[in-house]
């Protein structure tokens, strides 16, 4: 399992500062930013929610060295838990954003990871959202650790999930970075011009998307979720190479708020766009 260990980082001066003139005085909110569409961004208000502000969280991580056995496949441990942490990283640090705000929830939350040019090792983990806070205050929102939820549904779908009785109680992740064997010589020319199932690539992207899933699910676990929704798996190389892949899953979970699952009935809506 990849190590989850959260460091607490203080935020930025900067961040300090724009998020308290977001927050405004004597409970006045003097403004708010975020980067839902303004479909979205109505659907969330017409949920019971109000946006405080677009909230971000960062990470500039050294992706350490893992020497893999040509023939093996086997998880590259170091390399999983550098990737799984420098997200955490990046989520925790926009969630204390969120905090700051006296958010909720942080909706729409965006995961994205990129290469720098200061060094081939090195990349930036970004997450980002848009903080919101409830018109409903008899109801606790927040997370089992008393943390705004996390979700990464668009707007539509977060209106859909809570109008069907449910809530979102946090955004639950997993990942696993694989080498993939190399073929032997033996079996190059055994299977050259063959139609025939590369049976060890095939269990090693089995195992290696098995392993994503299954840690996102103990994620969901540890948060109380009774589900998951919206559930991606993500696949990328990262400039590692070519037998080395990491398969990334993420997804909401999701708890019921109450038995009566009404679900509002379609409507037909015809564009008149050309």
């Amino acid at each position: 399992m990849p190590d989850n260990t959260q460091d607490h980082n203080d935020l930025p001066s900067h961040a300090h500062e724009r998020l308290a003139q977001m927050r405004g005085q004597g409970g006045k909110r003097a403004l708010f930013t975020s980067d839902l569409s303004v479909n979205e961004f109505l659907l969330v208000k017409e949920a019971g929610f109000e946006p405080v502000g677009m909230v971000v969280g960062s990470s500039i991580y050294h992706i350490g060295y893992q020497q893999a056995r040509w023939t093996k496949n086997e998880e590259m441990t170091v390399l999983t838990q550098a990737m799984y942490h420098a997200r955490e990283l990046a989520m925790t640090r926009m969630e204390e954003e969120a905090d700051e705000l006296g958010a909720d929830g942080v909706v729409a939350v965006r995961l994205k990871v990129k290469h720098l040019g200061w060094g081939e090792s090195l990349a930036e983990f970004v997450a980002i959202g848009t903080a919101v806070v409830a018109n409903d205050r008899a109801t606790n929102w927040r997370t089992v650790q008393n943390k705004p939820f996390t979700s990464d549904l668009s707007g539509q779908d977060f209106w859909t999930l809570l109008k069907s009785g449910y809530r979102p109680v946090g955004m639950v992740m997993g990942n696993c970075v694989y080498h993939v064997a190399h073929q032997s010589f033996g079996q190059f020319f055994k299977n050259m011009g063959q139609n025939v199932e590369m049976v060890n690539f095939t269990q090693a992207l089995y195992d290696a998307r098995e392993l994503a899933m299954e840690r996102m699910q103990n994620e969901a676990m540890e948060v109380k979720a009774e589900g998951i929704v919206g559930v991606d798996i993500h696949e990328g190389s990262y400039a590692w190479s070519d037998h080395i892949m990491e398969f990334f899953a993420v997804g909401t979970g999701v708890v019921q708020m109450r038995a009566d699952h009404h679900i509002p009935a379609p409507q037909l809506v015809l564009s008149v766009n050309d």
